[in-house]
This record gives C-alpha cells, sequence and structure tokens, in this order.
C-alpha cells in the first residue's frame, strides 16, 4: 500500500513548513518539499496541518474504578474513541482495583485494540506492592511478555495506595531497570502520585541516593498542587520525566513548564476510561468522575489558542511520550519512522487518523 499525503504544514513537531510525506505499507518513506511518485493514491491536504500521531500513556483500556463500590467500575474503552481522539499508540494499566480487574483482561484488550489497526502496550502492576504481575517476577514480565513496557501504576502518596516503604520503592524500579535492559525496552515504573505530604520523595531520594536513572521513574497526576508541580521541576532537572493529567486546568503548568525550560521532559496523558473520584476530609467519596481520551489533545488545543508554543505542547503528546517508553519509530514525522500521522484543519480539528500506514479515521 503506497500513498503520497501532498502540500500539508507538516509539525514533525517541529514545524518543517509545507511537505510532502511518501508512506509505504506502515511507514514513511519520504518526507520532502516534492514528491512525484507514480504509484498508489494522492490525497491533496493543501491548508492542513499534519502532526505525528498522539501517544496517549495512562488509560485504563479495560475499565477502572470501582472505588465507590461496584456500580462505579468504568467501561472498557472502545476503538472509535481512542481514535477519533487522535491517538494511535496507547499504554493501558490497571489501577486502584486488581481484584475485579486483572493483567489477563488488560493484555487482552491490548491486543484486541492492536489488531484493529493501532499500537498498543501494557504496564504490569497496580496500586498494589508488592506488584501484581503475570509470571510471579516483574524482570520475567519484561523480558516474556511483549506487550509489556513497564510497570504500573504504583501508588505512592496516596491513602489508597499499599503505603509502600522506600526500600521496597528502590527495588520495584531496579528491577524495572534490569528487567529493560534485558529485553530492550524502557523499564519504566509508571508512578500515581497522590496528594499525600510524601510527594515525589522517595523518587527524589532514589537519585540522590543510587545510581538508578531517572528515566526509569515516570510520576504522573503532577498538577495536583503549586507544590508538587515543584517537585516536578526539579525532578525534571534531574533528567527525569512527569507526567500531566490533561484538562484545561493544567495550563498554568504547561505555561510554567515551558517558562522553566523543562517541557522536553514534561508529558500528558488522559487517564482515560479511569476514575476520577473526589473524597471528602473524612476519606468518604463524595463524587466520581470518569477520564476520557478526547482530553488529550483538548488540552493541546485549548493551551495553543491561549497562547502557548503549539510545537513544545505538541512534543509533549508525541515526541516526548516517545522517548520515555524507548520507542524509537514513533513520536515524529520522519522518514523511517512508522506512519502514525494526525491531519488537522486551519481550527486544529481532528479531521483524519493514520495508524501504522492505514486510515482509521476520515472526515
Amino acid at each position: 500500500m503506497i500513498y503520497t499525503l501532498k502540500g500539508g504544514k507538516v509539525f514533525s513537531p517541529d514545524y518543517l513548513g509545507e511537505k510532502d510525506i511518501l508512506i509505504a505499507n506502515d511507514k514513511i518513506e519520504l518526507l520532502d518539499d516534492t514528491i512525484i511518485c507514480p504509484y498508489g493514491e494522492i490525497y491533496d491536504l493543501t491548508g492542513k496541518i499534519v502532526v505525528p500521531g498522539f501517544i496517549d500513556a495512562h488509560v485504563h483500556i479495560a475499565g477502572g474504578g470501582g472505588e465507590g463500590g461496584f456500580v462505579t467500575r468504568t467501561p472498557e474503552i472502545t476503538f472509535d474513541e481512542i481514535v477519533n481522539s487522535g491517538i494511535t499508540t496507547i499504554v493501558g494499566c490497571l489501577g486502584t482495583d486488581d481484584i475485579t480487574r486483572n493483567l489477563e483482561g488488560l493484555y487482552a484488550k491490548a491486543k484486541a485494540l492492536e489488531l484493529r489497526g493501532i499500537t498498543s502496550y501494557i504496564y504490569t502492576g497496580s496500586y498494589s506492592v508488592p506488584p501484581v504481575t503475570f509470571t510471579g517476577s516483574i524482570k520475567k514480565d519484561l523480558v516474556l511478555i511483549d506487550k509489556v513496557i513497564g510497570v504500573g501504576e504504583i501508588a505512592i502518596s496516596d491513602h489508597r495506595s499499599s503505603q509502600p516503604s522506600f526500600e521496597e520503592i528502590k527495588k520495584i524500579v531496579a528491577k524495572a531497570r534490569v528487567g529493560g535492559l534485558i529485553s530492550g525496552k524502557a523499564g519504566v515504573v509508571n508512578f500515581h502520585v497522590g496528594s499525600g505530604s510524601c510527594k515525589i520523595e522517595y523518587l527524589l531520594n532514589i537519585l540522590k541516593e543510587n545510581e538508578i536513572p531517572a528515566k526509569h521513574m515516570y510520576p504522573t497526576h503532577m498538577g495536583r498542587s503549586d507544590e508538587l508541580f515543584s517537585q516536578g521541576i526539579l525532578f525534571a532537572k534531574k533528567g527525569g520525566f512527569i507526567d500531566l493529567t490533561a484538562s484545561i486546568d493544567m495550563v498554568k503548568y504547561l505555561e510554567i513548564g515551558i517558562y522553566e525550560n523543562i517541557y522536553s521532559n514534561m508529558t500528558m496523558t488522559s487517564d482515560g476510561q479511569g476514575s476520577l473520584p473526589k473524597f471528602g476530609e473524612d476519606g468518604n467519596l463524595i463524587e466520581l468522575n470518569v477520564g476520557s481520551v478526547s482530553v488529550l489533545f483538548e488540552t493541546v488545543r485549548y493551551a495553543a489558542n491561549k497562547g502557548l508554543n503549539f510545537e513544545k505542547l505538541l512534543k509533549m503528546i508525541t515526541e516526548n511520550p516517545a522517548k520515555v517508553l524507548g520507542l524509537k519509530n514513533k513520536g515524529r514525522i520522519k522518514s523511517g519512522n512508522d506512519a502514525d500521522i494526525v491531519i488537522l484543519n486551519e481550527d486544529m480539528e481532528i479531521e483524519g487518523v493514520i495508524a501504522k500506514g492505514k486510515f482509521v479515521r476520515r472526515g
């Protein structure tokens, strides 16, 4: 299958100008000012904006929730919800509930999404420590289970966590690193960071006291408070990546991140299909909403319309998560990379999505 995208305004995510893109099978074969190919179809994208497919590194693809009882369990995500939001690579995770949800179901859902046409991975583990695994070993899961790219989301500084010790967290990160080295995967640990007073002190102490590189620790929900984000700035300046859960409330932190020049070490994820609980001072659940993957690009679009740099925002859902997850052929529009592309109109609305070289959404 060969076709050419002609004349779009290409953000790689850096702006490259108006370019032609030649796609063959699942790869970007050529990116140039003018491409003349005698084979395949031609799509005129004059006036359109062409960006890399979005990478959402934190989604409860098999459903989540349950913190308010069985009736609050959230449903599985659908393929259409994913691609209509411009997402071409997704990472599934368990959350609080690793009893009525399990890794086997997570794996099956990831395989189903892959067969439909997108790229999918999962984290082994859940909120709990010690982590639930397929094989009884973090390292074995990373090496032997194709879809497992890391561990998570491990809960810290949260009343719903297992209240793990510093030593337990350090060992999880160490095992993930070694498993990643053996398997050739990222070996990253995705940390759910709650609103507790400890914030990410465990992670900062690991950097201070051990030889483990910061790239193996990936804290999310880092926009819960100004104090937590300040710790995140410090962590990013030490070489780590921090993640914001996308919403318009995060725009102030996106702006600060760009000002502090840590935007290359920031990502955004949707927490799609996860429960978004609100607890009262007594610890009881008082409100519960369900996350949507559509918020990922909606946040980028909103922030860009508020005047923030579009290229730097785009990096946070394309190039940066590709770096965190060790996906060398994702996150950028360039020759040799996977043909994962989103087509936007002049108002930055999604009009088309290409995943692994095939249109999975048109119009």
